[in-house]
């Protein structure tokens, strides 16, 4: 009996050109486009077992042979694909190859004899699992899709490592107060005031200072004078750094024997250092809270805030920065928020277990005087920072990754998720919970941070960006693909400074009359979700690869 294959030719083009044609015509099209070709994978078996005309012994071995070779082979494929989420994904992916496998084998072997095709049946299967066996991957990107690279090349970190250079002995740095103290600037709301950039890039384009291969991790920067520090994983080291703002050259690094990797994002600390008087707190990806000399890197004190609030490391790792208020350093161990006293480490208070969070604390200048916020998966909780006490809640659920806006000492702008948008909360008591004034859909922030200017907030809308009017929450307007990127204001100029997920700078006004880009330039090649520094007029940008100052 002669096969019918046609079907099979047409699902299987029109799952190939789903899998990657539909991620160019649609926005976020990417999950769409990886669960449709798993769909059409299902509806090509159901036409190879029940339409393809193939006889009964060819059709079963095949299937069996389908299911068979990627669990034989699976214990080679590398831990990036085989563990974590991207194990899960793993079968995602290996589907189409088993289709077109399948396929193809049909339409070579269709005229073979009975024992030729049951022999080549499960070779093709093997091979077309196989291929996978020959491949890593970096992680995600925002919208889950991938950065693959053959098995046997070096990583960007190997690379790293082998060209590492020695460090510069530190002169001595003189006590200032920090430009840029930690994640998101000196007010938390990656705002930059009392600076201007050229903003002809036609005439002055961004001068390229100094650019510099770094260790993975989704730290940004503290800066302070003419140093500033990072986090980065260098091997089997997890490391806090400091470097030369005028040269990019590694003045000292405290290191702690940790590595921490996952399928996701990769290797490496997701929390960015904070500087305070001389010292420089810095929380790792395993719970590590150190203590560091701004100057010479000397080890203060350390903690290990995961064992002592006795909460697990989450799936991508403690990713929120420490935060100081007075003499209390605020931590958040996920959810979970731990204070200790910031010269000795001794534990303060601790609050509760509050399940997963990936944000830093939130200072709060409320009517009644300074609270500290915390999201976390039950919603939003208030304290009171020198002794920890409860001021109030409000519950949202969500898996909250964006940091809380201040708009004013009574009202707050809160994400939880990306589908959940964003909600405006106006606080007519500052002891008691807020109150929901309007919940928006038209800007949803995933893990990129948004900017308040004036009456108006700015940041991504998927992989647009977007922006709202605060008195109502209606957008505003919407253009312009940065993918999954990250966001400095200039408040002065009426500017925003947008590094998007695939390393380009881009110059964007922030007006709200309509959307225009400016200028944009290729600033970092790979993957880049850090926040960029603007300090001075010096812009810095960094990922999991390199790092780089511009002169604006």
């Amino acid at each position: 009996m002669k096969m019918r294959l046609w079907p099979g030719f047409c699902l299987l083009a029109l799952q190939w050109g789903l899998r990657f044609g539909l991620p160019l015509i649609l926005e976020d099209g990417i999950p769409y486009a990886i669960l449709g070709s798993l769909a059409l994978g299902v509806l090509i078996m159901l036409w190879w077992a029940f339409f393809s005309k193939t006889p009964h012994g060819i059709r079963w071995w095949a299937l069996l042979a389908m299911v068979l070779a990627p669990i034989i082979v699976r214990p080679l494929i590398h831990p990036s694909i085989n563990t974590g989420m991207m194990g899960m994904m793993y079968p995602v992916y290996v589907v189409p190859t088993l289709c077109l496998a399948l396929v193809g084998w049909a339409l070579i072997g269709r005229n073979w004899q009975k024992r030729r095709q049951l022999l080549t049946l499960p070779v093709f299967m093997l091979l077309a699992a196989g291929a996978w066996t020959l491949v890593r991957t970096g992680g995600f990107t925002g919208d889950v899709d991938q950065d693959f690279a053959f098995r046997w090349t070096p990583t960007p970190e190997e690379l790293m490592l082998a060209q590492a250079k020695p460090l510069n002995e530190a002169s001595a740095i003189a006590f200032v107060t920090p430009e840029w103290p930690g994640f998101r600037g000196p007010r938390q709301d990656g705002s930059v005031s009392g600076t201007s950039i050229h903003s002809d890039w036609l005439t002055h384009p961004p001068e390229e200072l100094w650019r510099s291969s770094i260790g993975p991790g989704w730290s940004s920067f503290a800066v302070q004078g003419d140093y500033f520090y990072t986090q980065e994983q260098r091997g089997e080291v997890e490391t806090v750094s400091c470097y030369r703002m005028a040269s990019g050259a590694a003045v000292w690094r405290h290191e702690d024997p940790v590595r921490f990797w996952e399928s996701n994002a990769g290797a490496g600390p997701r929390s960015t250092p904070t500087l305070d008087r001389g010292m420089v707190f810095a929380l790792g990806a395993t719970g590590l809270v150190n203590a560091l000399d701004a100057t010479s890197g000397a080890l203060l004190w350390q903690r290990d805030a995961a064992a002592e609030t006795e909460v697990a490391t989450p799936d991508w790792g403690f990713s929120g920065s420490p935060v100081v208020s007075g003499e209390t350093l605020l931590v958040p161990v996920a959810g979970t928020l731990i204070a200790y006293q910031r010269l000795t480490g001794d534990p303060l208070w601790q609050g509760p277990k509050s399940g997963v969070s990936y944000c830093t604390p939130q200072l709060f200048e409320s009517g009644s005087g300074l609270q500290v916020l915390q999201l976390h998966e039950g919603g939003l909780t208030s304290f009171a920072p020198q002794d920890g006490q409860i001021l109030w809640e409000y519950p949202w659920k969500g898996y909250p990754i964006i940091q809380p806006a201040v708009l004013s000492s009574s009202e707050l702008l809160v994400a939880v998720t990306a589908e959940s948008g964003l909600r405006r909360l106006n606080l007519e008591d500052p002891l008691s919970a807020p109150q929901e004034v309007w919940t928006t859909q038209g800007l949803k922030p995933y893990f990129n941070d948004f900017v308040v200017h004036g009456d108006y907030a700015y940041g991504f809308d998927g992989r647009i960006l977007a922006c709202i009017e605060l008195t109502s929450g209606e957008r505003v307007w919407k253009g312009g693909r940065y993918g999954n990127g990250q966001l400095i204001l200039l408040t002065d100029q009426d500017l925003l400074l947008v590094l998007s997920e695939r390393g380009d700078l881009a110059l964007v006004q922030a007006k709200p009359d309509e959307f225009k880009e400016w200028a944009r330039v290729p600033a970092l090649k790979g993957k880049t979700w850090n926040h960029p520094v603007l300090v001075n007029g010096t812009l810095l940008v960094r990922n999991a690869e390199e790092m780089a100052a511009f002169r604006l």
